[in-house]
């Protein structure tokens, strides 16, 4: 078995953190999730539904791989993405790496995973890799996965080839941070800012706050959108609570990062918007439960109740937002000690 010496394998809630924690804590930099995850810019909203889906999506971060690119840019690591479309080149390269004792980020399809449950199709899933021999992979996954898990290299690669929504072609990519590494403190403001700014300008009005509004009119209508309530409105809420969002449809998450940002600044900006996602997440649950429990009784109050949180909820998030968006214009000196 050939595999990178100190690798702590720990499992998070959300996919994409989870990896990005692992490569960062092996060059010294041990960040928390929710901070991983605002550091990012990962906040967002999409409501999509398209003529060849079975059932709306509603997603609460931004596309794959863009947590990591903006994460990257704001603390200033270097950030090494191989992409290919030969699957020998693809395995090749992460042997490179590991050989040479780092671990490897990948994005795949979590459906040809051996240890992924439910097996459902995901292009956009991220995995830490640190080890292999000539059978398994050593993976790092999300806590709920199994943390530190293995998989068949056929699977593996299996789940790198795969084409459709949200892929990429085999990618793979390493972080470095230059030393001494950067003051966490001096980077909040700058990701802040920027995940309010997108947030309250989408250039479409399915995303950020407009995309909310949208979402609380269209909702009510979920049970006459598909042919299948009982399956599919469960699912929704589903994904909403437990499939690697943190909960609330990653505003759990977000939340936890204002509080921490709350301890490193002085902020009256920042304690609002702490509040305002504080209150928005309780709503997300409740919203989650709502459409869980429309599709298993086929009670459409349930939707309509709903779809009337929705509307609070993009009010409460674009205040939160415009909060947030003033952030860089607290006085100076408001560092904490």
């Amino acid at each position: 078995m050939t595999t990178v010496a100190g690798v702590e394998a720990r499992g998070g809630q959300h996919c994409e953190t989870t990896a990005l924690g692992v490569l960062l804590r092996h060059q010294g930099l041990d960040l928390s999730e929710p901070m991983l995850f605002g550091l990012g810019s990962g906040l967002s909203f999409v409501y999509w539904d398209g003529k060849n889906m079975g059932f709306p999506f509603l997603g609460g971060r931004v596309r794959p791989f863009e947590l990591t690119r903006n994460l990257a840019a704001n603390l200033g690591l270097e950030l090494r993405v191989q992409e290919t479309t030969s699957a020998r080149k693809a395995w090749q390269n992460v042997v490179t790496d590991i050989e040479a004792g780092r671990p490897v980020g990948l994005q795949l399809d979590s459906h040809h995973l051996d240890y992924f449950s439910p097996k459902v199709h995901f292009g956009g899933h991220v995995v830490a890799l640190y080890g292999y021999d000539e059978h398994n992979a050593l993976l790092v996954d999300t806590e709920q996965q199994g943390g530190a898990v293995s998989t068949g290299l056929a699977a593996l690669a299996a789940a790198r080839a795969a084409r459709g929504p949200m892929t990429a072609r085999h990618r793979s990519f390493t972080l470095t941070a230059e030393q001494p590494l950067p003051d966490v403190r001096e980077r909040i403001v700058p990701a802040v800012t920027a995940c309010a700014h997108a947030f309250l300008d989408p250039p479409i009005a399915n995303l950020g706050h407009r995309g909310i509004e949208k979402a609380g009119k269209l909702v009510r209508t979920w049970l006459r959108r598909t042919g299948t309530p009982q399956r599919d409105l469960p699912r929704a809420a589903l994904l909403m609570e437990q499939a690697g969002t943190g909960g609330a449809l990653f505003r759990n998450l977000y939340r936890d990062f204002l509080a921490e940002c709350g301890r490193l600044l002085d902020s009256g900006h920042l304690r609002t918007g702490h509040r305002l996602y504080a209150e928005a997440a309780t709503m997300w649950s409740q919203a989650a439960a709502l459409i869980a429990q429309a599709g298993t009784t086929g009670d459409e109050r349930c939707l309509a109740r709903a779809g009337a949180l929705f509307h609070a909820l993009a009010r409460v998030e674009r205040g939160a937002m415009q909060a947030l968006s003033r952030l860089g214009s607290d006085a100076p000196g408001t560092l904490a000690p």
